[in-house]
């Protein structure tokens, strides 16, 4: 299909699989399997939850939103639950950094009202935006979801104790991902180019690992911690050599750095919630870990959060 293979690949990215959504498929229906296994992991009902939240940048369509097709898809319908209608659902798109953002939205939400259960997930299609003949591309990314449930109380694996989100819309032109109003296509036109995802790698690779390097060091910092007081890094599984030069500049010891790229690829606001699980399932994350969080992704946004 394209000039490449497995070894240009990996030597590269350090990507040696990923997984791709069947036809008949979408990021709402991975989305609502992640949703259903952490609830199931959180002992709780999907009647339960209070808020649905969902980190996307390839949702199933413009309206109605990859949330509300979940709360249906775990059977919150009026019909089947009484308090459907006092449930709150919506999408946002915080691009790869969508996870954090959607852990500081859940912070806010849980201060104002105290008794809510959250539901964050990250759900992502993005190899229906791949254009499979730009290798620059279409070899990085996968599709994949990802959940948590939020509350306040005791009982939980881990607390969040600080979140940190930032964005700079003049670099902008970095990372898009096509297929919104701006294309004025009409019925029967071909798909323009425009409608998948463009990159400008180089660039992407500089600001990533300048914005996740120095949003962990001012983490640490306003924590009053350093890079001992952290059991686990794990940053946005974009690129190997991204997150090995953000880890050489932090000074984090390798054996601190969870990576699992290798595995799934890029698979933007669901990497995260994909990685603290996988981490969790290999034992190397475990109850009351100190855990710093680093992402980075189209707009451009960034953040760090500390977990423990």
């Amino acid at each position: 299909m394209l000039d490449t293979s497995d070894e240009w690949i990996t030597s590269r990215t350090g990507i040696r699989t990923r997984h791709i959504l069947d036809d008949d498929a979408n990021a709402s229906d991975a989305g609502a399997a992640a949703a259903a296994a952490a609830l199931r992991d959180a002992g709780l009902e999907p009647a339960d939850i209070t808020h649905i939240f969902v980190a996307t940048c390839t949702p199933d369509s413009l309206c109605p939103s990859v949330a509300c097709l979940i709360a249906d898809k775990l059977g919150l319908s009026s019909t089947q639950q009484p308090r459907c209608g006092e449930l709150m659902c919506f999408d946002f798109n915080g691009a790869c950094s969508g996870f954090l953002y959607g852990l500081e939205l859940a912070r806010a939400t849980l201060a104002l009202h105290p008794d809510a259960v959250v539901l964050l997930v990250g759900a992502e299609a993005l190899s229906r935006r791949l254009n499979f003949h730009d290798r620059s591309t279409c070899v990085l990314f996968g599709d994949g979801a990802g959940a948590v449930v939020l509350r306040n109380g005791g009982g939980a694996l881990w607390g969040v104790r600080d979140v940190s989100c930032c964005s700079d819309g003049s670099f902008h032109q970095l990372i898009n991902v096509g297929g919104g109003t701006s294309m004025r296509v009409r019925a029967g036109d071909p798909v323009p180019d425009e409608f998948f995802i463009s990159m400008q790698g180089r660039e992407v690779f500089r600001h990533a690992v300048r914005c996740m390097t120095a949003e962990s060091k001012k983490m640490l910092e306003r924590n009053g911690l350093t890079v001992n007081d952290i059991d686990l890094f794990i940053a946005h599984q974009a690129n190997l050599r991204i997150i090995e030069a953000v880890g050489s500049r932090l000074d984090m010891p390798e054996d601190k750095i969870f990576v699992n790229v290798q595995k799934f690829a890029n698979t933007s606001a669901a990497t995260l919630p994909l990685a603290l699980d996988d981490a969790r399932a290999q034992g190397r994350l475990k109850p009351g870990m100190r855990v710093l969080l680093a992402t980075f992704g189209g707009g451009m946004t960034w953040g760090a959060a500390l977990l423990g």
